[in-house]
């Protein structure tokens, strides 16, 4: 279990941002019956309405197919060969013919620019061995990152009993997929051709946001307008996401503006920082130094106080140490609650006293700077 400690050899223990002042909120006229804003990189909410209702979730459910398949180990340049069922879906379609034979990457650029049903079938069957495997291991990995507001029916979000997610479970797949470079990739791609195919993106504020950055629209009767979409500018990335929105568009503008305009990158750690040392039992160096494993960047606003404790795994390390290893994370606080946390590992690697010491390079490698 890990242990809290306030220590010397971890300094700084709290830390202050001035940022500029945060304007009222009542200013914003949002349509949707569920919206979230949501910092980027710490998962923070800054803005929610009805966040954790569970409501239909129409084409957004193609984030999670596209980052399933894409987790599959499957190569984007591998050949699928269409089978029936997967043709002739309702709702937007690439057009699929049995027996055509299209690539993965094909399929999944038609999926999530042209939003097609029957792209997200195929890629469902090919990548899960049938679709129901698939979908399977859609709600396995919406249960990994924590999505408890959801389930999944299929992998076109087609209107299906049982198929709900909410705005603030959407922004953390959202998340996710930000941070899977193929995906990221596609979803900010306003338009591409493919073989025959020629596709451009439904999201059209690739074209009218600055530094919008993907990822997906959807829309059924039952299920309204729903909307995904982030955007980055100086340094921060916003997620935003409506749930039933009559004016998706303007409300993902207005809050995105609300965010940028109130909010600022600043960064709290950066990767290789040393933050302090550890006691070393048996080794020939009596001290290990520790570091911060990941790069950490956070919106926020004027006046909020960053608190920043260390939970330690290890107070005393026992030679032989290994470069990498963790021994806690530093946890971020503000205004009481948790930010983030950041992974703290050893700098270096620490022989025990059995090593060779006429010189050797494990000597050199210990003092090495």
């Amino acid at each position: 279990m890990l242990k809290r400690l306030f220590s010397v050899l971890l300094t700084g223990a709290l830390f202050w941002c001035a940022l500029p002042a945060v304007r009222a909120e009542e200013n914003l006229k949002i349509s949707a019956a569920s919206a979230v804003l949501m910092d980027g990189d710490t998962g923070r909410v800054l803005w929610e309405r009805d966040s954790h209702t569970p409501r239909l979730i129409a084409s957004t459910t193609k984030l999670m197919t596209a980052l399933v398949a894409l987790e599959s180990g499957h190569d984007l340049e591998e050949t699928v060969t269409i089978l029936p069922e997967w043709a002739g879906v309702e709702g937007s379609s690439i057009y699929l013919r049995p027996g055509e034979e299209v690539t993965l990457e094909t399929l999944l650029y038609g999926l999530l620019l042209r939003s097609g049903n029957d792209a997200a079938l195929a890629i469902a069957g090919h990548c899960g061995g049938t679709v129901d495997s698939f979908v399977s291991q859609m709600n396995r990995k919406a249960e990994e990152l924590g999505m408890k507001d959801t389930s999944f029916s299929n992998p076109n979000g087609l209107d299906a009993e049982g198929h709900r997610s909410s705005a603030y479970d959407m922004a953390l797949l959202a998340q996710a997929c930000l941070e899977n470079e193929a995906l990221a990739k596609i979803a900010a791609t306003k338009s591409i051709t493919l073989g025959t195919r020629a596709f451009t993106n439904h999201n059209k504020l690739l074209w009218r946001y600055e530094g919008c950055v993907g990822l997906k629209t959807g829309f059924t009767k039952a299920a309204g307008r729903t909307l995904v979409s982030a955007a980055k500018r100086d340094g921060m990335t916003l997620i935003c996401v409506t749930l039933n929105a009559p004016s998706d568009w303007a409300d993902h503008t207005a809050l995105l503006d609300w965010g940028f305009a109130n909010y600022e990158a600043r960064p709290l750690s950066k990767a290789g920082e040393q933050v302090g040392h550890l006691p070393v039992s048996g080794g020939l160096c009596p001290v290990c130094p520790v570091e911060t494993a990941a790069d950490l960047t956070a919106a926020l606003a004027s006046g909020e106080k960053v608190e920043r404790t260390w939970e330690l795994s290890e107070t005393v390390l026992t030679a032989p140490v290994a470069q990498g290893t963790q021994v806690g994370e530093i946890v971020y606080y503000v205004n009481s609650e948790e930010l983030a946390r950041v992974p703290l590992v050893t700098g270096r690697g620490i022989p025990d006293c059995s090593a060779p010491k006429g010189g050797g390079w494990l000597w050199r490698n210990v003092f090495k700077n």
